[in-house]
């Protein structure tokens, strides 16, 4: 029996396990909040989907820990957006108390369960969450990489009018507008972007994927949830099919790089184990240069956790 649970039945909670349920390969999803009667209401209202949309996944809403006992993965997107006249210090410290109180919990009923973490700052909340958990690196992992990618592909397939399925990219660094894009990686069913679309205008698309949580922002007043679900969901299902897909994932460095210390967002190959590799792609100086100017922006925010003693 496969069992699956995510944590936080927000917007983006709410999604993953709505997502998880629809692919129908895990036999339970557990909603987990707080505030119970939301995931109760919300778990609820995705089994009464089940009939229409032909998926047998049961869904249970609950506020207690007890039932998410021997989950294969734990999906954790609890915390708080960042609001107005927050600082970026006050996000660390809540949501950093936060997960690392989700993270206790979690490992208490399942020690075996792969941890991927949504919630934000992402780099340095899969850091709280690793160190918390005493789980291997392998098992404790951040979801960033699949989302910005796929803003990136989007943005590409409307500037060149194909199909984003066509569409393969590669992101690193930090989640944020410090993240790597990489055109020299960019296909369109093999054929390298930098052959079908201007210099100018790739830099333009590379520009508003950097801030395309923000552009979502501005327009909804919110931080968006389809598109962050769905690609939590992606990661879960490649672990349990054991896909061995690779995917960029928030994963943490060991000398991968040049880089110890650190979670930051690189190539891996994703499986039954959790992260099975760490891919280490050929960068150019120029790409290399960017990776630093993100790790440093990294470590600032972890040394602004560390500092907080939390």
């Amino acid at each position: 029996m496969t069992k699956v649970t995510v944590i936080g039945a927000g917007n983006v909670g709410a999604t993953c396990a709505n997502v998880l349920a629809h692919k129908d390969i895990v036999n339970e999803v557990v909603l987990l909040d707080i505030v119970g009667d939301l995931a109760k209401g919300k778990a609820l209202d995705s089994w009464q989907q089940a009939p229409i949309d032909y998926y047998s996944t049961k869904i249970k809403g609950t506020d207690n820990y007890r039932d998410t006992k021997n989950s294969d993965v734990v999906v954790i997107t609890a915390g708080v957006p960042r609001k107005p006249g927050m600082s970026r210090d006050d996000l660390i410290s809540t949501n950093a108390r936060i997960v690392k109180m989700v993270t206790k919990s979690v490992v208490k009923y399942s020690k075996k369960a792969i941890i991927i973490i949504v919630s934000n700052p992402l780099d340095v909340m899969s850091l709280a969450a690793w160190e918390t958990s005493g789980f291997p690196a392998s098992r404790v992992f951040g979801m960033a990489g699949i989302l910005d990618t796929a803003r990136y592909r989007a943005f590409l397939a409307t500037a060149l009018d194909v199909s984003p399925k066509d569409i393969q990219a590669l992101l690193m660094g930090g989640h944020g507008d410090t993240m790597v894009p990489l055109p020299r990686y960019t296909t369109v069913a093999g054929i390298p972007v930098t052959e079908l679309i201007g210099k100018d205008e790739l830099k333009a698309i590379v520009n508003r994927t950097r801030k395309g949580g923000g552009e979502l922002v501005g327009l909804m007043g919110t931080s968006a949830w389809y598109a962050p679900g769905a690609a939590a969901a992606q990661m879960v299902e490649a672990i349990l099919k054991d896909e061995k897909r690779v995917f960029p994932v928030c994963a943490y460095l060991n000398g991968e790089y040049g880089m110890k210390g650190i979670f930051l967002g690189v190539p891996v190959k994703l499986g039954r184990k959790g992260i099975e590799k760490i891919i280490e792609v050929k960068l150019n100086k120029t790409e290399m240069k960017l990776m630093e100017k993100s790790a440093k922006h990294v470590r600032e925010v972890i040394k602004t956790y560390k500092g907080m003693d939390i």
